[in-house]
């Protein structure tokens, strides 16, 4: 072979070789609305309803926020710009890996965190704050794990609500809001089922979620209502006010003589 053709050859080789030897170039993860998930499909909430839902649970820099279900992190990324240590748990890997470059991008990764898991197993006691997108089904399954955090912790959702576990406070978006207009907030109660000994008798209360009835011997307690710790009830002609703390319970009567005492519940409750 002459050497003029031979360089033509192993030019040609090159460059076929260079082209065969490329990496495509993979173009950015970009989620589809209405792409499948685990248990529901992937929908954003708007950054408008995102603010009212964080505005509803009065986010502030000293909260750790957790979200269930986070899909690109906008909710994550919006409690960490309120200075808030927050928290996404995504099953979906690849909206999470999109999350971190989203909340780098924002300037907030110091602040927000992303795990690849299922929210029906992440432990959620480190939150003050709990934040939801999820249908009502999926509401009502996470409940039980949701009344075990502390006292106070608030749940937050777009939208769906608790069925028999009624919202505490609901906010709803105006001003040419379509969809996702709604956030429902739930304060988790202090639990206090059981029989208390009081300096009145044995107070026998029965609760459900944030209400409860009961009696003091022919005494009826009525209008019970519990907002995180805090406790409140009517009992003959009194209206107490107090706090709950584990088996013990701190109240004061308003508007007659039976003044401040505490209860304290019997260890078989």
């Amino acid at each position: 072979m002459s050497r003029p053709r031979a360089a033509i050859l192993f030019v040609c080789l090159s460059l076929a070789f260079d082209v065969v030897g490329q990496t495509p170039t993979q173009k950015p993860y970009e989620p589809r609305v209405g792409q499948p998930g685990k248990d529901v499909v992937w929908v954003p909430t708007p950054d408008a309803t995102v603010e009212k839902m964080l505005d509803l649970a009065k986010v502030t820099a000293a909260d750790t926020v957790m979200d269930l279900g986070s899909g690109e992190g906008r909710i994550v990324i919006a409690a960490a710009k309120r200075g808030a240590r927050a928290i996404g748990i995504e099953y979906n890997p690849d909206l999470v890996e999109l999350s971190k470059r989203n909340a780098a991008a924002a300037g907030v990764s110091a602040r927000a965190s992303f795990v690849q898991g299922d929210v029906f197993l992440a432990d959620l006691q480190p939150a003050t704050v709990v934040t939801l997108f999820l249908l009502p089904s999926l509401n009502v399954k996470l409940r039980p794990k949701l009344l075990e955090l502390k006292p106070g912790t608030r749940i937050v959702s777009n939208s769906f609500a608790m069925e028999e576990w009624q919202a505490d406070e609901q906010a709803t978006l105006q001003d040419g809001c379509v969809s996702w207009c709604s956030a429902l907030l739930w304060l988790v109660p202090a639990h206090v089922e059981g029989t208390w000994q009081t300096p009145h008798g044995a107070l026998m209360l029965a609760q459900k979620f944030q209400t409860f009835v009961g009696t003091v011997g022919p005494a009826v307690v009525t209008d019970g209502r519990l907002r995180g710790d805090a406790i409140s009830f009517t009992l003959g002609n009194t209206r107490y006010t107090g706090r709950v703390d584990g088996d013990r319970m701190q109240v004061t009567g308003s508007g007659g003589s039976n003044g401040s005492w505490t209860g304290r519940r019997d260890s078989n409750h």
